[in-house]
């Protein structure tokens, strides 16, 4: 069983999910990319999923260019046989991770209003395990007051020892700005990019288009 579609951001750091599918989409703008999301909503909202599948959540990035979709497992077998039985619009090539490490900045409860999903290339689990703990051990050092509007970060490490995904929760836009303009996103990019085997392909910000859950 599923619910209907909400607008509910997925619960990262729920403790029921063994692994995590992302996958990204390229598209010829916001018209095109919100009839993809709709397509792929309806598809997953409209069927009966098996136990193992938990939330999907679907992005559409702040400058239209790229949808994201998120699905939460607690058996990660049960995935690629049922977008399989979706239908090619489903098949949407995504990678599947494990949440490695979280970084909640302060306790206190505040509003997502912004996502931000970076991403690596790296080359096998140990350049996996390396960065994410560079970055960590950065961002738990580093004041509060120099990132008040960070809410978590949330590294996935992919199964495949390939890539390492930042899901990043702030309060705005323009908190995210003054993180970037600020000393601890030089730290941050010290903390990465002087790592051998391991290649920063960059960040975007989303919105959420909407999610569906069990």
């Amino acid at each position: 069983m599923t619910s209907p579609a909400t607008a509910a951001l997925p619960d990262v750091r729920r403790a029921d999910a063994g692994a995590v599918f992302v996958s990204h989409r390229h598209v010829p703008g916001r018209q095109h990319g919100t009839a993809v999301l709709g397509e792929l909503l309806d598809q997953w909202s409209g069927t009966p999923w098996p136990r193992g599948i938990l939330s999907f959540s679907c992005f559409l990035s702040a400058d239209d260019e790229t949808v994201l979709t998120y699905a939460q497992c607690d058996d990660a077998r049960a995935y690629a046989p049922f977008v399989r039985s979706l239908g090619p619009a489903a098949r949407t090539g995504a990678v599947e991770y494990r949440l490695h490490r979280t970084v909640v900045p302060d306790a206190a409860p505040r509003e997502t209003g912004c996502v931000v999903v970076a991403a690596f290339d790296v080359d096998g689990a140990e350049r996996q395990e390396h960065v994410i703990g560079s970055l960590v051990g950065t961002l738990e050092n580093m004041p509060l007051a120099q990132h008040p509007g960070m809410i978590s970060v949330n590294f996935h490490a992919s199964v495949d020892g390939t890539r390492v995904l930042n899901y990043a929760e702030w309060t705005s836009d323009a908190a995210h700005d003054v993180f970037l303009d600020g000393a601890s996103r030089a730290s941050t990019l010290r903390a990465s990019n002087d790592i051998p085997g391991v290649r920063p392909i960059g960040f975007k910000r989303y919105r959420l288009f909407g999610s569906v859950v069990r």
